[in-house]
This record gives C-alpha cells, structure tokens and sequence, in this order.
C-alpha cells in the first residue's frame, strides 16, 4: 500500500519510515504539512495518510480539511498522528475529518492495526467504485422500449418508429440488448406440431397392396 507521513519531527518521521517499509508499504515522506498537501493533489497522490497534528505551514487538522473538501481526495483514509490524547482534541481530529488517529510515542502494534484497517476500508471502497462503474456502463449500454408499442392483433408484428411492421423478436432485438432461442409451447405443440407430424406419418405410411381404391 502506497502510504504519505507527514512529521515534522525527525526521530518519529525515521522510526514511522523504518516501521511502514519494513512492514513492505510504499512511502512518501514529507517534513511540514505545506508539503504534504502539494504531495496530495498530484495524480499519483497516496490511498493512506499519516498527518502529524502540529506541523509549519499547515497542521494536520487543515490538511485533513482541505482534503475532505477536494474532489478526488474525499475518500482519503487519514489517521492522525499526535501527542494530544485529550476527548476534546480527538473530537476536533475526527472533526476535522480524520478517519483515525494514533498518539506519539506510537506502539507498533497499534500502527500496524489502524494501518490494517485502513487498508481494508480502501481496499472495500476501491472494490464498490469498481462495481459502480460497472453498472454504469451496463446502464449505459441498455437500450429501453416504449412505453406503449403498437401491435397487431392477428399477425402479433409491432410497428415501428418509422411506420415498418416487424416481428415482436426483430423489434426488441433493435430496441435492446436481448437474444431469443425459440422453442414450441405445449399448446403450441398440441395444436400445430402433433397434427403435422400426424399428417406426416400418414403420407409416409406404406399403402396396403390390397387396397385397389
């Protein structure tokens, strides 16, 4: 997983670096929260962001605002990193927008779990902006009938847009993305095919040589 730290303080951005590549994340470091938000906005911007809160040029409470406010960058999983354990400042974190956060001195088996959560909600939303995009196009590609379709009522053919009669198959197979296998129905069978295969069965009869009619 692509990961951006931002920390400004060199003992925790080293040990955050050392911890998250080893654990085989890709990173991208920044050192002040300015950086961080330039970082964010490129196309190849990361899916997981760990935002020290006290940072020179922006904190990351306003990078988290920022982010939740810009297109593409909504679904941004951020987890904030801070001393600040306080209801209060966890409050205005989560506020801010953070999806999570964590307190210096970090335990590695902490970061590890928030970081796996936050791989698994990325991961879920990556997979519903797929699905998502699947329907679109199948959407796309359905072609809807009319509402109301003239048809025949002996021949059952419908008319189309341009006054031109066609077979109900031939109509919906212009007008969606339907194939037909055609078969015979029971009654269709009983009435039509049996009395067909009847008078079929008489003509190929041998004639009796007896009968001089």
């Amino acid at each position: 997983m692509r990961i951006l730290i931002a920390e400004d303080e060199p003992t925790s951005r080293l040990l955050l670096e050392k911890t998250l590549s080893g654990w085989g994340h890709e990173l991208v470091v920044c050192t002040d929260g300015g950086q961080a938000w330039e970082v964010l906005q490129q196309p190849t911007a990361t899916a997981i962001a760990v935002l020290d809160w006290m940072m020179p040029e922006l904190d990351g409470v306003d990078v988290c605002r920022r982010s939740r406010q810009t297109e593409g960058l909504e679904s941004l999983y951020i987890i904030m990193l801070t001393s600040r354990e306080s209801e209060a400042d966890v409050v205005a974190g989560l506020d801010a927008g953070a999806n999570d956060y964590i307190t210096k001195p970090f335990r590695r088996r902490e970061l590890a779990a928030r970081i796996g959560v936050g791989e698994r909600v990325v991961e879920l939303q990556q997979q519903l902006a797929q699905r998502v995009t699947e329907l679109e196009n199948s959407l796309g590609k359905v072609k809807t009938l009319q509402d109301l379709l003239p048809i025949c009522s002996y021949c059952k053919k419908i008319r189309g847009d341009n006054n031109y009669w066609k077979q109900v198959e031939g109509y919906i197979d212009d007008h969606a993305d339907i194939s037909f296998s055609h078969g015979i129905s029971p009654d269709c069978y009983t009435s039509i095919v049996d009395p067909q295969l009847a008078e079929l069965e008489a003509e190929l009869a041998p004639k009796d040589p007896g009968n001089k009619t």
